[in-house]
């Protein structure tokens, strides 16, 4: 595949440390205690992030018991500033997919690409020697406006994020390209930068998913890998308004999670001008309470603006789509509602500032008949008190 071709304005290339362990469970167990080792110096290496308290896990009912595994989880994302986009455009829906079919979401430009079962969720496979390069499928052509966010999961079956492309076009030419390579290396047209000493540790497991977010306003661009902010840049130029997604055929690779959101949620306007926050951030494990993650990001955003104004309350509100009944939906929006407020609290936000409400899915912003409608619809909103 000529990937040289797609060169432009920018060049982002990620690497990973190649690493081989013998057993799946000791290379968890390394990649803990790393993880544990390098969280200092990954905060003294990134400055600029946002800080914030410490975390806590609240899967159960009653959000009173924790679970350690995402009580860590949360706590190796406690420096995530990345917050998508306010209103999704694009979100890839699985689950009612045939597998072994192309996914019905997305146009399929070369290669091969099909649905596959990953431990009973569906997910889009890329197979060795073939790749794929394969756009969503949009009612319009060009569809991104000039600050969005990209997010994705992936997996490559030797490396963890690498032998991958995420293009941008401006309709006739693709202006941007972000390249994520097995160098341990950033390079864009100004020059070369190294990431910090270990910061990568981990990212070769091919056997883990790894969350990756892009977020572009204008001419600024960052760019994340899990927990880490890896690159943050002010000189994009040109307007894209498509994505291309372009798997190299190098070893088999996996993604999943497609999301695309237009523009970004300045919390503290929309606090003093609407007295409602509206998040998409705050993500949940299906049909579950548990906080994913990357929902610190989101999170991490409402407790520094907590933190700023002492004498600010929130009514948290949970909502979901229409899918299922209305009971369970109440019931679980409710749960939902209760963990973001726990996280808070564990986070030390006093409890009395705080109250949380589920109303299911009786309040929707968007359509319930398509996914993305759908997806608007699931949501977390603060209202001021």
């Amino acid at each position: 595949m000529k990937k040289m071709l797609f060169l432009s304005a920018i060049i982002f290339s990620f690497a990973v440390v190649t690493a081989n362990a013998q057993f799946g469970s000791f290379l968890q167990k390394a990649k803990n205690k790393v993880e544990k080792k390098i969280i200092n110096s990954v905060d003294n290496s990134n400055k600029n992030k946002n800080g914030s308290a410490n975390t806590g896990n609240n899967e159960s009912k009653n959000n009173s018991v924790g679970n350690s595994n995402q009580t860590q989880d949360l706590m190796v994302y406690r420096n995530y500033d990345f917050v998508p986009g306010n209103k999704i455009i694009f979100e890839s829906q699985l689950a009612d997919e045939t597998v072994g079919e192309i996914p019905s979401q997305f146009t399929l430009q070369q290669g091969q690409m099909e649905v596959e079962n990953d431990n009973g969720e569906n997910v889009i496979r890329i197979d060795k020697g073939s790749g794929a390069t394969f756009t969503p499928r949009m009612s319009v052509p060009n569809y991104l406006p000039d600050q969005f966010t990209v997010e994705f999961d992936f997996k490559d079956r030797r490396y963890g994020v690498a032998d991958l492309d995420i293009l941008f076009g401006d309709g006739n030419n693709i202006i941007r390209r972000i390249n994520f390579q097995e160098q341990d290396a950033v390079r864009w047209t100004t020059g070369t930068v190294n990431y910090p000493s270990g910061l990568h540790i981990g990212y070769n497991d091919p056997m883990t998913w790894h969350h990756v977010a892009i977020t572009i306003n204008k001419n600024v661009g960052k760019i994340y890998i899990d927990q880490f902010r890896v690159v943050y840049v002010n000189n994009l130029t040109g307007k894209a308004q498509s994505i291309i997604f372009n798997v190299w055929q190098y070893y088999n690779s996996f993604i999943k999670n497609i999301r695309i959101a237009e523009g970004g949620t300045n919390v503290y306007k929309e606090v003093t001008t609407t007295s409602k926050i509206i998040t998409h951030g705050i993500l949940f494990d299906v049909n579950k309470a548990t906080l994913k993650p990357q929902s610190m990001g989101t999170i991490n955003e409402i407790y520094n603006l907590l933190k700023k104004d002492p004498s600010l309350k929130f009514e948290i509100d949970g909502f979901t789509d229409s899918t299922g009944s209305a009971q369970n939906n109440l019931a679980l929006s409710q749960q939902r509602a209760d963990a973001v407020k726990a996280q808070l609290v564990n986070m030390g936000i006093d409890a009395s500032r705080l109250t949380s409400k589920g109303l299911g899915s009786t309040k929707p912003i968007d359509t319930n008949a398509t996914p993305v409608g759908r997806a608007n619809n699931r949501r977390v909103e603060f209202i001021k008190m």
